[in-house]
């Protein structure tokens, strides 16, 4: 066994060393872990804002317009990516710029695509001429106003809230741009008695 070498095959561990073999000052080991940290915090950083611009995000829900699936001040994820890869669909719900202040977010149903014909007759939703079947609109929720039938143009949706009576949705300020819709909620997270998928 050699002079230098640890018993037992155990491997010793000494002072570091720069490159040219001269051990570190402790001033230089603390600035290099705090660069490693810095270092590692803007990757973090970086990789949240990747998630939130781009993958999903969080979001607290405000007001009453969609109940009875969504409470004020709940909280839910919604996914950023999902229309990168599939079709805004009927039923989907959605969060978007609101078309008279793009500053603000609503949440609202989609109920008819681009090219539908839609009408409401004393708060009986009708999609090109049919009768929309709407299981999540208890009676209680629904309202007995009309809306004339409209065409939705190319590249616009109709979106209405679940809570006929107190929502603000394209009966009022018209079909949204599909430019301005950025995600589909997908999942509530608080709170935890109500936690689930959003459908």
């Amino acid at each position: 066994m050699d002079a230098g070498e640890p018993a037992g095959g155990e491997v010793a561990i000494g002072a570091v060393e720069d490159a040219t073999g001269v051990p570190a000052r402790p001033g230089s080991r603390v600035w290099r872990a705090v660069w490693e940290f810095l270092h590692d915090l803007s990757v973090a950083v970086l990789f949240c804002f990747f998630l939130i611009t781009f993958v999903a995000q969080a979001f607290r829900v405000q007001g009453t317009s969609m109940e009875p699936l969504l409470s004020d001040g709940e909280r839910i994820v919604v996914n950023k990516f999902v229309y990168r890869f599939r079709p805004i669909e009927r039923g989907d719900v959605v969060v978007f710029w609101y078309p008279r202040d793009p500053s603000v977010s609503f949440i609202k149903r989609v109920v008819a695509l681009p090219g539908d014909s839609v009408e409401i007759r004393s708060g009986q939703l009708l999609v090109n001429g049919l009768a929309a079947r709407e299981s999540y609109l208890p009676d209680s929720f629904r309202d007995s106003d009309s809306f004339p039938a409209t065409q939705i143009a190319k590249g616009f949706y109709f979106v209405l809230g679940d809570h006929r009576r107190s929502s603000n949705d394209s009966r009022s300020w018209g079909e949204v741009p599909e430019r301005y819709i950025y995600g589909r909620a997908v999942f509530r997270f608080w709170p935890p008695r109500r936690m689930g998928p959003i459908r």
